[in-house]
């Protein structure tokens, strides 16, 4: 009886062992896991990487993204200066430059969007802008980003590519930390123009600016880098998420305005 009762113990943890656990594997054949990622990007990767993050959850079950968005250069120092990050998403070089030379460094970095940028007024263009050296007249409130924010950068480039800088510059009443923070500005009309991305004009604001084209010989095309942090606790599961950013995700950044790399 005693031989009997081992024989089925035995036989009872061999079954556990073998079949209970499905060799670690899901219903979907993907490695179960539990673990939270976290990924720094760009102000102006808000709405494409929100809608990109439920669907990587959703094909990794038991994995949690949580986003960081803000200006690429504020991000980069919060990196810089030993912020928990797994993946950045940068609409600069220079920043992913900085984590990668003078911070912890980056691993599988590449080029994963391009966008452009557009002159934002509010609806019914109280200043009557009709091109880019209408910013330069008198008595127009710009608002733009500050220095070393990407979009604010390029905002100087084209205004200087347009020959109206010192002008242009006069009139601004506003450096904002990121894109959204210009849109804002416009929408609640306590500026006359704005310089965002295109991809900033979402349906939520849609209805409550218009955009102005800027010419493409003196537009700037912004191109936005993609990597996984060094000395990320979740690396694997960071480069996941970055081909996932390279492969699907091309579809989520298309519907929301970006163009390819």
């Amino acid at each position: 009886m005693k031989r009997l009762l081992i024989l089925v113990s035995a036989g009872a943890l061999l079954l556990a062992a073998c079949g209970g656990s499905d060799d670690g594997l899901g219903g979907g054949g993907s490695p179960a896991e539990e673990a939270e990622l976290t990924v720094s990007g760009a102000a102006s990767l808000t709405d494409a990487f929100t809608d990109m993050g439920a669907a990587f959850e959703a094909d990794n079950p038991g994995v949690t993204v949580t986003f960081n968005f803000g200006p690429s250069d504020g991000l980069a120092t919060q990196i810089n200066e030993g912020a928990p990050v797994d993946v950045f998403a940068s609409a600069s070089g220079t920043w992913m430059d900085a984590v990668q030379d003078d911070g912890p460094g980056v691993t599988g970095r590449t080029d994963f969007a391009k966008n452009r940028l557009v002159i934002i007024v509010p609806s019914g263009n109280p200043a009557g802008i009709e091109d880019i050296s209408d910013l330069a007249e008198d008595d127009v409130k710009l608002v733009i980003a500050a220095e070393g924010v990407p979009v604010g950068d390029y905002a100087r480039e084209i205004l200087d590519e347009a020959g109206i800088t010192d002008a242009a510059l006069a009139n601004v009443v506003s450096n904002e930390e990121d894109v959204k923070a210009v849109v804002t500005k416009v929408v609640s009309g306590e500026a006359d123009a704005g310089i965002v991305y295109v991809t900033d004009v979402t349906p939520d604001v849609a209805g409550d600016v218009e955009t102005i084209e800027i010419p493409d010989d003196i537009n700037v095309i912004a191109t936005y880098p993609i990597a996984v942090v060094t000395g990320s606790q979740e690396a694997d599961l960071a480069q996941r998420f970055v081909d996932y950013v390279l492969g699907p995700g091309q579809e989520a950044l298309a519907e929301h305005g970006f163009l390819p790399a």
